[in-house]
């Protein structure tokens, strides 16, 4: 296997395991946990924002630890500190342990993004980095796959999910640190300081935003919707989840798309996608075929939408396309981190059908954000990290 191949299919790994397991399988596990813990629905909306918290941070880090540091040595932590959050959850007696370990867990996810993109730049010929940076996108939809029959093989044994999951974050630990160059250089790396908040970006930012707050209905409330609205148990979340996962997979194509179709284009017809799906999921009076269906929809229209956020980011600021890139996906956790708490309490205060509904037109109302004049350059579809 060629060392571009290895890299890709670590990376592969590190992604699914941080952001499948690490990040988003909190809220496929969450009535369990209420069950054992006693959440309210705030708390726990609370609690899976941190895990989005966790992200914003830690990626902000991470970029300035892989041009000091070099890749191998912060994807390796992105690994550990996935392996530890996930122990924590485990483990967790109460509550605030809780919070602490999700927000530990979560704060992985941007921990491995940017290690990742450097050593690709770094070991993957320019022909090959596309495909490559491509195949590591697609470890999260892979990740939401695996946690599905996790979940319905573990019952609802969360605490053993978590640890066996902890374990293979641990196994990937040492495959990164055989596969990952540990110095990495690029151009882009040497640019410094902020960019110029230009109309296009301050557009992104409001979409990105959005969109990351409305998508909390499913990737922190989807288990407890279907709990609520189809009386399923641990086997049928664990079917949404596969789902989305599965459906997500295919969203890579979300470059081609742009290419074809336009940024503004694209975008109408992912968001409209993803407030179909949080609205079957969430409906009162959905059904079996409609929630799957729901959370196929959603998962191809979230990873459809990054790859959207992607392509409007690196147009944007064509010089210094990592921090278009950045300016997206981090805006897209500040959403999440948001979105999170304020679903709980709708559901809290008012009914689950206000928040699905609530939510759902949340996601419509980023579409009212133009890419403007963003370029829809062939050359920067092909690469889609994750959020």
């Amino acid at each position: 296997m060629s060392p571009g191949m290895t890299l890709g299919a670590v990376g592969f790994g590190l992604i699914a395991i941080c952001y499948g397991f690490a990040r988003f399988a909190f809220g496929l596990f969450l009535p369990q946990i209420d069950a054992d813990l006693s959440l309210s629905s705030t708390v726990g909306g609370l609690i899976s924002g941190g895990s989005f918290l966790g992200y914003c941070v830690a990626i902000v880090v991470s970029a300035h630890l892989t041009e000091r540091l070099g890749p191998r040595a912060v994807a390796t932590g992105a690994a550990l500190v996935a392996a530890m959050g996930m122990i924590g959850i485990a483990t967790a007696p109460s509550s605030l342990w809780l919070a602490g370990a999700v927000m530990l867990a979560g704060s992985s996810t941007g921990l491995a993004s940017p290690p990742m993109a450097a050593a690709v730049a770094a070991a993957v010929k320019p022909a090959r980095q596309g495909a490559t940076n491509t195949l590591i996108n697609a470890g999260t939809g892979a990740g939401v796959v695996l946690s599905g029959p996790v979940a319905l093989l573990m019952g609802g044994h969360w605490r053993i999910a978590f640890l066996i999951f902890a374990a293979m974050a641990l196994c990937m630990a040492i495959a990164v640190v055989v596969s990952v160059p540990g110095n990495a250089q690029s151009a882009e790396n040497r640019a410094k300081g902020l960019p110029t908040l230009n109309k296009t970006l301050k557009r992104l930012i409001i979409a990105s935003f959005l969109m990351g707050a409305s998508s909390t209905a499913l990737w922190s409330f989807g288990s407890q919707l279907v709990t609520l609205r189809l009386d399923w148990s641990h086997t049928g979340a664990g079917l949404l989840w596969i789902a989305i996962g599965a459906a997500g997979m295919a969203g890579a194509g979300a470059g081609s798309l742009v290419a074809r179709f336009g940024i503004d284009r694209t975008h109408w017809l992912f968001l409209v996608t993803l407030a179909g799906g949080i609205l079957l999921v969430g409906f009162e009076g959905t059904t079996p075929a409609l929630t799957l269906l729901g959370g196929a929809l959603f998962g191809l229209a979230y990873i459809m939408l990054t790859g959207v956020y992607l392509v409007w980011g690196v147009s944007a600021l064509p010089r210094r396309p990592a921090t278009g890139l950045t300016i997206g996906f981090l805006t897209i956790a500040i959403g999440q981190t948001a979105g999170a708490p304020l679903f709980g309490l709708i559901m809290d205060q008012l009914t689950p059908t206000y928040a699905v509904t609530a939510f759902a037109c949340l996601a419509f109302t980023a579409g009212l954000a133009r890419s403007g004049n963003a370029a829809d350059t062939k050359s920067t579809t092909s690469t889609l990290p994750n959020a």
